[in-house]
């Protein structure tokens, strides 16, 4: 598919460069919306995810995937429920292992590649549905994507898939956040990362290297440790190479839409595969030039995000 060249969003004036444009609506967005429904499911092997439904009789399901570090009741994943919620859709929001509302009891929890949990997610609410689309940002972006690849037309009840600010190739991504003025995301993200590794240590004894947090002072450090080797890779090289997004697109048979600003703090340039736009039947690439990471708030505060704005046009009508 061609490259969506002439993107329309234009962010607020007084958000005038890409941190603002990330950390604004982080930290200041409020969504009102209804109390979801919570469930909590059983994996395979006796861990538990949770997820929280709004139900809206249809029989269109949106199902919407976090970030790293997120969760269901994050402002963006609310927003995004919201403006489905408003079209109709039955919308699903759900918890990434250790995420929820408490950690999970498995020693491993959640990575960029672990499609396993949402495909359990999907066949878990398929059955009441005529149609599935799925929608991620960051590392749920990645994990939608890859997942898409992977699954193929496995699955025929899904029939689209959007994935917004979306670390392609993870490895690059992860040496882009870790350095100059980005530092300050990756730390907030490590602070967390390395209390859920305490937390895991104390409910495992013994399956937890935690001694060496000490040697820990980036994300990449906090993979080749942990991530990595708690998910069956031999270190972060093989975890990033194995499970970056960009290397699935090409096995991906619904149409999907990539939404990333080109001044996303977190995003390196390999997240912008210009060169594969008309290789790609199925990929539809929309590279903004502002709209930082997850951000994309809009001009009136009246308005949905522009992510919102496109993913309901995505899935709803086409383009």
């Amino acid at each position: 598919m061609p490259l969506i060249q002439n993107s329309t969003y234009k962010r607020p004036k007084w958000l005038f460069n890409s941190h603002l444009e990330t950390i604004y609506p982080a930290i200041f967005r409020k969504v009102e919306l209804s109390k979801p429904t919570s469930e909590r499911i059983t994996t395979p092997d006796g861990d538990f995810l949770e997820l929280d439904w709004y139900r809206n009789s249809s029989s269109k399901l949106v199902i919407i995937s976090h970030g790293l570090e997120g969760n269901s009741s994050r402002a963006y994943m609310l927003g995004m429920a919201k403006t489905f919620i408003k079209n109709g859709f039955d919308v699903l929001t759900w918890n990434f292992r250790g995420c929820g509302t408490e950690m999970n009891s498995q020693v491993i929890f959640y990575h960029s590649g672990a499609t396993y949990d949402l495909d359990f997610v999907v066949k878990h609410a398929e059955k009441d549905y005529e149609e599935i689309h799925l929608i991620g940002f960051s590392l749920g972006g990645n994990l939608t994507l890859k997942y898409l690849g992977e699954k193929k037309s496995s699955i025929p009840k899904i029939k689209k898939g959007v994935a917004i600010s979306v670390p392609m190739h993870l490895g690059s991504s992860c040496e882009k956040i870790s350095k100059g003025e980005n530092t300050l995301y990756s730390k907030r993200f490590l602070k967390t990362l390395k209390e859920k590794v305490v937390k895991k240590s104390l409910a495992h004894p013994g399956k937890i290297p935690i001694g060496t947090l000490r040697n820990i002072k980036t994300l990449s450090d906090f993979d080749d440790y942990f991530t990595g080797p708690l998910h069956g890779f031999s270190d972060a090289a093989e975890y990033y190479e194995v499970n970056s997004s960009l290397y699935f697109l090409d096995q991906i048979e619904v149409p999907s839409l990539i939404l990333n600003a080109q001044n996303d703090p977190f995003l390196s340039e390999k997240c912008f595969p210009i060169h594969l736009s008309r290789k790609l039947e199925n990929i539809f690439f929309e590279f903004p030039k502002h709209g930082g990471h997850v951000g994309f708030s809009p001009e009136n505060s009246d308005l949905p995000y522009y992510s919102e704005q496109r993913a309901i046009e995505f899935i709803a009508k086409g383009f």
